[in-house]
């Protein structure tokens, strides 16, 4: 039998690090998430000194930004450990080291800042709403920590090329880049905003700011967070999932091609999630709506990729047929199911996405559930699903131990509440936002008006499917930690698949980032640049904060 070679155990120490992270943040997220659903549907009262917003605003930013944040980033470092010469450099792994303890330093301040109540403004933390500058310096912390530990991606990377000479990196090294590449420029917005308006106006150096241009630059990197989700997704899709289930790569090279284009579609965008706020030209709206529409195109490229590897597997297994190479598929196998989950649920997710980026059909949605609905269906089930589906063996190559049997059966039980639990939230959410819900709201009767009394179905499902979530959620750490600490000792793979042998070369070109770049920055200058000297040279006087809870 082949011998499986393990990571070396102080990258896997690193890993390890934020994985843990990742996982007590889906905890403490989930059981927020729990009290709030179940407030917000009249099932409990939330006890005094507890708010409805307050565990809101930890709901959002513990899961949107902590979970997914600290997970990606162990799970690219361990990619690009292993795909990138076997071992980090000593400097990457000091980077990688540096970028974690002021990410947590972060993640501490800003969630002792919301558990004091002195940063209930949401996750999407808008202006007027004024947070204690601790929190702000929290989110600022946790952004500059990113940018650090990214610098242990790319500096692998440079590393590599240069002791190579190779034109072409692995096929998970690329993505690892381009995905973490997305971050950095998205999140330039997000630090502009927080470190030149909301830190000095919270802090009182200034007493007005600029809403219109704070929630411009919020969006920025609003959406294209989406994008730095769904890609480490994508890049275990195209990767990891043909090897689990014994298949090949369909295409490297349109794997690439379809990340490439993430690049230049996934950032200039951003105004879509600005579609009723007045005072942005209408035109611009539209060319943003426009860029959106053509996200469509690198998404479905991966759909056909996908499914490619998927048949490729089952027909080197001996199916026959049209569909016969579907009942080939390791159904039983949690490392493919629940990502294949998360696969599914992006299809109602990715067609509101399309709804919510209509320039008619947003008005109808955008203050009511039907958003929440959607943004539930393609963070929370199709990437963290995917996210969950890479633990199972991520944590265990990184431990030094193995999946059993047994915590296999679990996982998939996991995956089933998950996905219960986001079935009938979800669905419920998009249902009642259709009746004229809204989103942001604790629970109300609204005077047991008869209009409202109709929902009372949807939120009857929606504190199910809460209910439900928090036992899928409890279980994953569960069973995370589990693996980290007590399963049985043993050697896991890393799971990365070969393309298939017919396939035509890669482009040399793909991997030439001063285009690519070069582009989006056009893109950026183009889409962006207009709107926002129109939010700072016709901006109103400006607004105090308030402090509403």
């Amino acid at each position: 039998m082949e011998r499986v070679a393990g990571p070396d155990r102080q990258d896997a120490r690193l890993c390890l690090a934020y994985i843990a992270v990742a996982f007590v943040a889906l905890f403490l997220g989930a059981l927020a998430g729990l009290l709030q659903v179940l407030q917000r549907t009249g099932v409990i009262e939330l006890p005094a000194g507890i708010g409805y917003y307050q565990l809101l605003t930890a709901h959002g930013v513990l899961l949107a930004l902590g979970l997914t944040t600290y997970f990606i980033i162990g799970f690219l470092l361990a990619g690009v450990a292993k795909t990138l010469g076997g071992r980090l450099t000593a400097t990457a792994r000091r980077l990688g080291w540096v970028g974690f303890w002021v990410m947590t330093v972060g993640t501490v301040l800003a969630t002792y800042a919301i558990l004091m109540n002195k940063g209930t403004v949401l996750y999407t933390f808008y202006a007027p709403l004024k947070a204690s500058p601790s929190f702000y310096i929290g989110m600022a912390l946790l952004v500059v920590g990113s940018w650090i530990s990214g610098g242990a991606i790319f500096l692998q990377y440079r590393h590599w090329k240069r002791a190579t000479g190779k034109k072409l990196s692995p096929l998970f090294a690329y993505m690892a880049v381009v995905t973490y590449l997305i971050w950095i420029i998205a999140t330039l917005g997000v630090a502009a905003e927080v470190v030149l308006q909301l830190i000095p106006w919270s802090a009182g150096w200034v007493d007005r700011i600029n809403v219109l241009l704070s929630r411009t630059l919020f969006w920025y990197f609003g959406h294209p967070l989406v994008y730095f989700w769904l890609l480490a997704a994508y890049a275990a899709w195209y990767v990891v999932i043909p090897k689990i289930i014994g298949g090949k790569v369909f295409s490297d090279a349109l794997a690439r091609l379809a990340f490439a284009l993430f690049i230049l579609l996934s950032v200039p965008v951003g105004i879509h999630h600005q579609l009723t706020e007045p005072g942005l030209d209408s035109r611009w709206k539209l060319v943003h709506v426009f860029l959106t529409m053509m996200v469509v195109v690198p998404s479905l490229m991966t759909a056909f990729s996908i499914a490619g590897s998927f048949e490729i597997a089952g027909r080197l297994k001996g199916a026959k047929g049209l569909f016969g190479w579907i009942k080939m598929l390791p159904w039983r196998d949690v490392r493919f199911f629940a990502p294949f989950v998360g696969m599914v649920m992006f299809v109602p997710g990715g067609a509101g996405g399309i709804i919510n980026a209509s320039y008619q059909l947003n008005t109808i949605v955008h203050n009511t559930l039907f958003i929440v609905g959607h943004f539930h269906l393609t963070l929370a089930t199709t990437a963290v699903l995917t996210y969950f589906g890479v633990a199972y063996w991520l944590i265990p190559y990184l431990s030094g131990r193995t999946l059993t049997p047994t915590v296999n059966r679990l996982g998939i039980v996991q995956t089933v509440l998950w996905s219960v639990g986001m079935l009938l939230m979800s669905g419920a959410m998009h249902l009642v936002g259709l009746l004229g819900e809204p989103r942001r709201t604790a629970f109300t009767t609204y005077g047991d008006h008869p209009i409202v009394q109709s929902w009372e179905p949807y939120r009857a499902m929606m504190a199910m499917g809460g209910v439900f979530l928090f036992l899928g959620a409890v279980l994953m750490v569960v069973l995370a930690f589990y693996l980290m600490f007590a399963a049985p000792k043993g050697q896991t793979e890393f799971p990365l698949a070969d393309t298939v042998e017919d396939a035509h070369d890669t482009p040399v070109v793909l991997e030439r980032w001063s285009l690519w770049v070069g582009v989006l920055a056009v893109l950026i200058l183009i889409a962006y640049s207009k709107p926002i000297l129109d939010a700072i040279r016709h901006a109103p006087p400006g607004s105090p904060g308030f402090v509403l809870w």
